[in-house]
């Protein structure tokens, strides 16, 4: 009677199961590009920035760019230091978004445009890192909130505004001609300071009146469209860390581009993560034996540790986990001390002493390479169960 065809035990997955374990990564890669897709589509149109003059976001100054049009000023977007300092001229205004984000070289050579022409430059929020560069002689003071003011100057255009939004870094100066207006516990939120070419710099310490959603609030629009609009053309410089000149002279670093703030922010951000780490750390203490909730049989176990090698295709570590058991269950029936059970020298030749007769490559079946296939490794427990009854017998 010939015995039925062993049934095949590979663990390769088919493509069924291939699909059913990546099918949700997929679908998961398909909803993000989606969305993303979407979502760049629909920024796409007016959504450009901060106190960008095309920008309809409430932090975006089109309305501002629409109400100086009405009023025939012209508005060019640059985002290059060339472009500001050929288009600074004395029938314009040069509106620097962020000149903190200029390098000591860009701040240079846009101040020597500033005074070699006469036209009016706004500055918006300048800080330590450029005030005293693009406006010599003006020191930066502790930032105050940004709230209603009253002017309190003699500026027309302030007088003409009346309370605005104001607030943000404050200034002061020793020029007698400047014009300090805007004042917090009497130090300006915004100062002129005239040039003696005739054109003028103005450092507004908040940008908060050329938001579009602060516009209609106070005297701000009057306000931003006086300093805005006192000249034909507008230049809207909207600095980029891109820009070509941010890099010659070699002069600047990335950390000469970071303001000093975030260097002591992420400072204290790691020590926090740090301390939090410590504080959230498991705390390991002393090894506690502890009761088994349920009686687990060691068939149960040893079936599941089998379904664990074959998930993982590990025939190589069932392999050495068979081989090992039974050399450790063959040691002491042979006389091999324990701590030699693992060593063919030693248990080998004990083996074959044992068991002159036999006629099986003991080498190749206790210590031997890993099988290359499932019906290998039975074959491989069942010589090792035979050699072990037969030690056990003789």
């Amino acid at each position: 009677m010939t015995g039925a065809p062993a049934r095949s035990t590979s663990a390769s997955p088919t493509a069924r199961q291939v699909w059913t374990r990546t099918r949700g990564l997929l679908l998961g890669l398909v909803v993000v590009l989606a969305a993303g897709i979407v979502i760049a589509a629909v920024r796409s149109g007016d959504h450009h920035g901060r106190l960008d003059p095309r920008s309809a976001d409430p932090s975006g100054s089109r309305a501002v760019a629409e109400l100086l049009k009405d009023r025939g000023v012209t508005t060019r977007v640059v985002t290059t230091l060339g472009q500001a300092t050929d288009a600074a001229t004395e029938d314009s205004t040069l509106l620097v978004t962020t000149p903190d984000l200029l390098t000591g070289p860009q701040q240079k050579q846009l101040r020597t445009a500033m005074r070699d022409s006469a036209s009016r430059t706004v500055l918006v929020a300048p800080g330590a890192p450029s005030a005293p560069t693009l406006a010599p002689g003006v020191h930066v003071e502790r930032r105050t909130t940004v709230s209603p003011r009253p002017p309190r100057c003699t500026l027309p255009a302030a007088l003409r505004a009346g309370d605005a939004d104001t607030g943000g870094m404050r200034y002061t100066t020793e020029a007698a001609d400047a014009e300090a207006c805007y004042p917090s516990d009497d130090l300006a939120t915004l100062l002129r300071v005239p040039h003696p070419t005739g054109g003028d710099t103005v450092l507004l310490g908040a940008p908060d009146i050329l938001y579009n959603d602060r516009l209609d609030q106070q005297g701000n629009a009057s306000l931003a469209l006086q300093l805005l609009g006192s000249r034909p053309h507008l230049v809207w410089y909207l600095p980029s860390l891109d820009d070509a000149s941010a890099t010659d002279g070699g002069e600047s670093s990335f950390y000469d581009l970071v303001p000093p703030g975030w260097l002591w922010a992420t400072l204290q951000l790691a020590l926090a993560a740090a301390l939090t780490a410590v504080w959230r750390a498991r705390r390991l203490g002393p090894l506690v034996t502890e009761r088994l909730p349920v009686a687990v049989r060691a068939s149960e176990t040893t079936e599941g540790r089998a379904r664990l090698y074959r998930s993982a295709d590990a025939r190589d570590r069932a392999a050495d986990t068979l081989r090992s058991a039974t050399r450790t269950r063959l040691a002491p029936l042979l006389g091999v001390p324990a701590t030699r059970a693992h060593t063919a020298d030693a248990l080998l030749p004990a083996v074959s002493s044992h068991l002159p007769t036999t006629g099986r490559d003991l080498r190749a079946l206790l210590f031997g390479p890993a099988p290359s296939d499932d019906a290998g490794l039975i074959r491989l427990a069942d010589e090792l169960d035979a050699l072990e009854r037969e030690v056990r017998a003789s």
